[in-house]
């Protein structure tokens, strides 16, 4: 199932090493009916596709995932209640990153991760 659609970047800012975007998630995605039936939650795979997507916009080239160090999925994602998610980016590089990325939705943090992207182009 294609997951185009599925969210969008609202916000995006960029300051040194540092990137802060709003993401806003697609509650009614065709996605959910199946993760899960009734409950539907945003898949972890999603969510570190949401970071790999900012890095993209933000600096303008794809990147690809090299090594993932540390992953924390902290909260379960309900789309139907937290449609949208802040998500901070911290980075070193510029071919190659290595980043520290966390998905927060008001005083909750839904996901932490350390890990390291390359450039693909």
């Amino acid at each position: 199932m294609p997951l185009s659609n599925l969210y969008k970047i609202t916000t995006l800012e960029r300051s040194d090493n540092q990137i802060t975007c709003t993401m806003q998630i697609d509650a009614a995605h065709p996605v959910f009916q199946g993760h899960f039936p009734g409950a539907p939650v945003l898949p972890g795979v999603v969510q570190l596709e949401m970071v790999k997507t900012v890095l993209a916009k933000a600096l303008e080239k794809p990147f690809a995932l090299k090594e993932m160090s540390n992953c924390k999925f902290l909260e379960v994602l309900n789309p139907a209640e937290t449609p949208e998610l802040t998500i901070h980016i911290q980075y070193k590089g510029e071919e190659s990153l290595d980043v520290s990325a966390s998905g927060k939705h008001g005083e909750k943090t839904y996901f932490k991760a350390r890990a390291s992207f390359h450039s693909i182009i």
